[in-house]
């Protein structure tokens, strides 16, 4: 099912969310939550080949297509990078391929995310949006 935003509007809400927060202390905790409400990848997905190389903890992610839009699912053994990947699967889930690789993801730097986290946790954040858009862009080739 086709997200009612466009990614625009989904990388605003999450700009205007994170705005409400003063300090990066509460942001860390709303990542916190948004990864407590990460769908529950199912657990024949978490496999070796679902693993994002790149990063310090364990992440899973999958895709698959359903109507020709890319549906993510997601699971981190640490925290914060279930919330960072929670961040990126709720902008990114049911969107066209087209919609993954074309549209710059301006709510990273909008939110301050990239100067707040760790280098390892910067670099895993990267390499988690670089699996999605090769699965965008594996799908896309397919269609």
């Amino acid at each position: 099912m086709r997200s009612p935003y466009t990614l625009a509007q989904a990388q605003q809400e999450v700009v205007d969310e994170f705005a409400m927060f003063s300090d990066w202390q509460d942001r860390y905790e709303h990542l916190i939550e948004l990864g407590k409400d990460l769908p529950v990848i199912a657990p024949e997905k978490k496999t070796d080949e679902n693993i994002v190389r790149g990063c310090q903890s364990r992440v899973w992610l999958s895709a698959e297509q359903k109507d020709g839009l890319v549906h993510f699912t997601a699971d981190s053994d640490a925290m914060i990078t279930k919330g960072l990947v929670a961040l990126l699967v709720r902008v990114l889930n049911d969107r066209s391929p087209q919609e993954i690789l074309n549209t710059p993801l301006t709510f990273i730097d909008a939110i301050g995310l990239r100067e707040h986290l760790s280098p390892n946790r910067s670099n895993g954040l990267v390499a988690m949006l670089d699996q999605m858009k090769r699965y965008a862009l594996a799908y896309s080739s397919k269609s």
